[in-house]
């Protein structure tokens, strides 16, 4: 936080971008704190875990060589099948508000604070159509603090990047 804090001292920022989602919710530690207080915004890449939380990647899941998850840990067939427990959680809210998986997680982010604005990366219009309609889709404030203690307890299995990896080295994670 201290490279926000002396950039954001020379020239004021307007935005911070990091990844941010159900899966990855490392930035509620210190950076929201800290970009709250400076007054800076949060643009959140990877808000549907790239593509974990819509519900469609199961175990089974292969990925071509040039799409990025081939080599991210967490896209493993064994820490797929241990993260479907936060799926099941993500498509049993999706039912209860007649929404899908992909509205919930953007919902999710949403709902965090007003200064987060998501960017989920999309090809196709239908997944552009599907994720702006997340915007209609209302937690509580009671729904999310329960969404919050759910998701607390479970433990997200597999690495963001491949240790020793230039993602890992930026990212110190």
């Amino acid at each position: 936080m201290g490279t926000i804090r002396r950039a954001h001292a020379v020239q004021p920022l307007t935005a911070i971008q990091s990844e941010y989602s159900m899966m990855w919710r490392n930035p509620e530690e210190e950076l929201l704190p800290t970009l709250e207080e400076l007054g800076i915004g949060f643009v959140p890449f990877s808000p549907l875990g790239k593509g974990f939380l819509t519900g469609t990647i199961d175990k089974n899941a292969t990925f071509v060589e040039s799409d990025f998850r081939s080599i991210v840990p967490r896209f493993k067939p064994e820490n797929l099948e241990a993260n479907q427990v936060l799926v099941e959680l993500i498509k049993r809210i999706a039912a209860e508000k007649n929404a899908t998986p992909a509205q919930i997680a953007l919902a999710w982010v949403l709902a965090q604070k007003p200064w987060i604005v998501p960017i989920p990366g999309t090809r196709k219009l239908e997944r552009l159509e599907e994720n702006l309609g997340a915007v209609n889709v209302v937690l509580t404030p009671e729904e999310l603090s329960d969404l919050n203690d759910a998701l607390s307890k479970i433990e997200i299995a597999g690495d963001r990047y491949p240790a020793g990896s230039e993602y890992a080295n930026r990212t110190g994670k």
